[in-house]
């Protein structure tokens, strides 16, 4: 089937469906072009409390798709592969987040979005990439924070916070920023002298402190956007180079690590969005008592930073 069919067959399908599609920056170009919603995680949970559709498409992965089906139980949230699964978000699991509560018993819970429900649940609050630093300085009291799973992230953070943070697990990671070394960053940076770095904290410290603007794949795209300069160096997943084209045509992007790919974003295709409106599968339910519990630290996210990028 021609690209052109599919994607006419997935116009209607949801029409047909009443059904919307989320799509993360990272996703597969031809994906992102057809989503209704495309963006990072604050985008789309704030498309995911206001939507009127019956049915979302989440072009993601699991924990953004978990999420979702927790502030919407009564919609059918489809993942189109149940392989798309976050190596990070499989990081940090509830019996190590029990333990480390355990070990700091005085200390409150932050959890990055990228975990999973049930992770979700023994939090007391949740945070993206863009909100991070608002979310902690904003929390009760001086208690210290567990904060994970993304080390990067906590590093990020622990720079711009009064709050004293604990990592857990202590090296959680993002397999695919932290690919980006800090010798391709100097080399990039030697071969165009005078261009700004941007890029994401999931990247590793070293390679943090090399940039000149750090932030959310969003508040990466909106950067660039309304900055003067029009050439960047972007120290992030390859796929947002799609997204800056798309909203900054005229100006001019290097990747810094063409390696830079997250392969379990890349999974939804259109085949598997067309397949997955049509079938209704794979459909991502959560247990009530886990999405009322992982509901509440969500929810007290968005009263501390309620405006989305």
């Amino acid at each position: 089937m021609a690209r052109k069919e599919i994607v006419e067959r997935i116009e209607r399908l949801k029409r047909r469906k009443n059904a919307i599609i989320f799509a993360h920056n990272y996703a597969r170009p031809e994906v992102v072009d057809i989503a209704d919603v495309v963006g990072g995680s604050s985008t789309l949970i704030m498309a995911a409390r206001e939507t009127s559709a019956d049915m979302i498409i989440v072009g993601g992965v699991d924990f953004m798709a978990e999420t979702v089906a927790i502030l919407n139980p009564d919609k059918k949230v489809i993942l189109p592969d149940r392989s798309a699964i976050c190596p990070m978000a499989q990081q940090l699991l509830k019996r190590d987040l029990r333990k480390a509560k355990r070990e700091n018993p005085d200390a409150e819970i932050l959890l990055y979005m990228n975990t999973y429900a049930e992770t979700k649940a023994l939090a007391d609050c949740i945070c993206t990439s863009d909100n991070a630093v608002h979310i902690s300085e904003n929390m009760d009291g001086g208690s210290p924070l567990l904060f994970g799973p993304d080390r990067g992230l906590v590093y990020y953070v622990s720079k711009r916070t009064t709050k004293r943070i604990i990592p857990v697990p202590e090296y959680g990671f993002c397999p695919v920023h932290c690919q980006i070394a800090l010798e391709d960053i100097l080399t990039a940076k030697e071969a165009h002298p005078g261009v700004k770095v941007v890029g994401h904290p999931e990247c590793t410290p070293a390679v943090q402190d090399q940039m000149d603007y750090i932030g959310s794949t969003s508040e990466i795209v909106k950067y660039c956007r309304d900055s003067e300069d029009t050439e960047f160096l972007v120290a992030a997943e390859v796929g947002l180079l799609h997204m800056l084209k798309k909203v900054a045509k005229e100006k001019t992007f290097h990747i810094i690590s063409n390696t830079t790919v997250c392969p379990m974003l890349k999974i939804p295709t259109l085949m598997k969005i067309e397949e997955a409106l049509d079938r209704e599968k794979y459909r991502i339910t959560v247990p009530k008592e886990i999405a009322a519990k992982a509901r509440a630290p969500i929810e007290r996210m968005l009263e501390l930073a309620p405006r989305a990028i």
